[in-house]
């Protein structure tokens, strides 16, 4: 990613943590976030039992869907989140790889970082390590992880070819990639592109189904399948993006027809086999 890119998201996501260490609460989020309403994070969640994790892990929660339910983990597991923010997605794995598995959540933000390991310590989990880095680098050896997962985060990289093929050197022969995501799904002018605050609201940097196939299979993924799930039309723009009180002034100037339904949520599987 590029530098000033990586720094404006790490601010970004630092300012969000910050307010909720502090105790003020998760204002900036409480009507919208990188990818959706944090207000609905019950709904994003939907079946799981969000009253078990620390509330400060469930207001902290960035995504767009719920990659644990969608990456089908299983006991004795060792799993891999890349972005993992405030925790809320390692917690929930932590139950289902049980004693036995492992869950390991990755993020640049140091805030983000000391707020995950308050939310680990509340929670009493001791199958969970939060570990410092980029998603390009990831800090662990080849060949050692189940699943990996990422909820919205992929989209945030200036370099996905790399951070796809990261995320394919950790994984085991026979484990998946399990990821939610943003996608693009029409032509989106350059300059639209290129401001900062569309990064940080999760919709500068996507591609589209075709581009991310592709590089998923360039970097050796097989049984690759990339499927959107809701279309970003004008009003859900509206409603959960520009509320945003931290997002670039620039970004609340866009004219919205030019956006409307140019992006959707997804789910993105792949396999190392």
């Amino acid at each position: 990613m590029k530098s000033d890119v990586k720094n404006k998201v790490k601010k970004y996501y630092g300012k969000i943590a910050k307010k909720v260490n502090s105790g003020v609460g998760n204002n900036c989020c409480s009507t919208s976030s990188c990818c959706g309403d944090i207000s609905k994070s019950s709904l994003i969640y939907e079946g799981e039992n969000l009253n078990d994790l620390p509330k400060e892990a469930v207001e902290a929660s960035l995504g767009c869907a719920n990659p644990v339910l969608f990456a089908e983990l299983k006991e004795g597991e060792t799993v891999l989140d890349l972005g993992s923010g405030g925790g809320i997605n390692v917690l929930m794995s932590s139950k289902y790889v049980g004693s036995t598995g492992k869950v390991y959540g990755l993020d640049m933000t140091d805030e983000m970082l000391e707020l995950a390991n308050k939310n680990k310590e509340k929670m009493g989990v001791t199958n969970v390590e939060f570990l410092k880095g980029f998603i390009e680098d990831i800090p662990l050896q080849s060949e050692t992880i189940d699943v990996i997962m990422s909820n919205c985060v992929i989209n945030l990289s200036d370099n996905k070819e790399k951070a796809l093929s990261e995320a394919y050197r950790v994984l085991k022969n026979g484990g998946r990639l399990a990821i939610a995501d943003i996608i693009t799904m029409k032509y989106i002018p350059l300059d639209l592109r290129e401001k900062a605050g569309m990064w940080c609201g999760c919709l500068g940097g996507t591609l589209n189904i075709q581009e991310y196939g592709s590089i998923l299979e360039k970097v050796g993924f097989k049984n690759i399948e990339v499927k959107s799930v809701h279309i970003y039309t004008k009003s859900i723009i509206e409603e959960t993006f520009l509320k945003n009180k931290y997002l670039d002034e620039a970004v609340k100037d866009i004219d919205l027809d030019l956006i409307d339904g140019a992006f959707a949520g997804a789910y993105v599987k792949a396999y190392k086999l």
